[in-house]
């Protein structure tokens, strides 16, 4: 049975998750830590929990969703997978950080690309990898069937929809992406977002604002 840890990081309060098993593999997904405190926090649930961690990934490279990977891939040495059309995001890192008055050194990492339709395994349990792209152009969602949930990044929040505003979005795209592959799955189906609270597939359904 997979557990699902999350923690509340960085200016823009975004979600970083583990995602564990009982025999300790764990996956980090989308390290938001920007700072010592942050990083402690992750640290100490994963040796509390006695986890290893046996692969990073990104929901997608926007800087509030990576402040942390060059920690993560240097501390845990794992392949950072992530769809190729967020490279150019993540390469942007350094500008990004300027804008928000801050520096980011580049990230140097072993990045692996996943696609549409790939399955990724932890200790048999499957996720499916949907291509979301719209807030950024490759945006991905983690999808595990037998337990019912998925890992949204910002494509999907709790009323509400990733933005669209920023370099490379995509409304129309971003629409129908969650209409033709998120709103087709089971409606207890419980959503993870990057930023907020839980949801579930049915909830946004019925009374997200953007699919009225």
């Amino acid at each position: 049975m997979l557990q699902i840890q999350g923690f509340v990081f960085n200016f823009a309060s975004e979600n970083t998750y583990i995602l564990y098993n009982e025999n300790k593999n764990a996956w980090l997904i989308d390290p938001g830590n920007m700072n010592e405190q942050e990083t402690k926090a992750i640290e100490g649930f994963i040796s509390e929990n006695s986890l290893r961690i046996e692969k990073i990934l990104l929901t997608h490279a926007h800087i509030d969703h990576v402040l942390g990977l060059q920690w993560a891939f240097d501390t845990f040495k794992v392949p950072v997978h992530m769809h190729k059309e967020d490279q150019e995001v993540l390469d942007r890192l350094q500008a990004s950080g300027m804008r928000f008055g801050f520096s980011v050194e580049p990230v140097k990492a072993d990045i692996k690309y996943i696609n549409e339709g790939e399955i990724l395994d932890l200790d048999g349990e499957k996720f499916k990898i949907y291509h979301v792209p719209g807030h950024s152009p490759g945006s991905v969602v983690y999808h595990n069937e037998d337990q019912k949930f998925m890992i949204s990044g910002d494509v999907l929040f709790e009323g509400s929809i990733g933005r669209t505003d920023l370099y490379k979005g995509n409304y129309d795209q971003l629409i129908d992406g969650i209409t033709h592959k998120l709103f087709i799955l089971d409606d207890e189906t419980k959503v993870f977002s990057g930023h907020g609270n839980p949801t579930t597939i049915g909830f946004e359904k019925q009374y997200n604002p953007f699919f009225k």
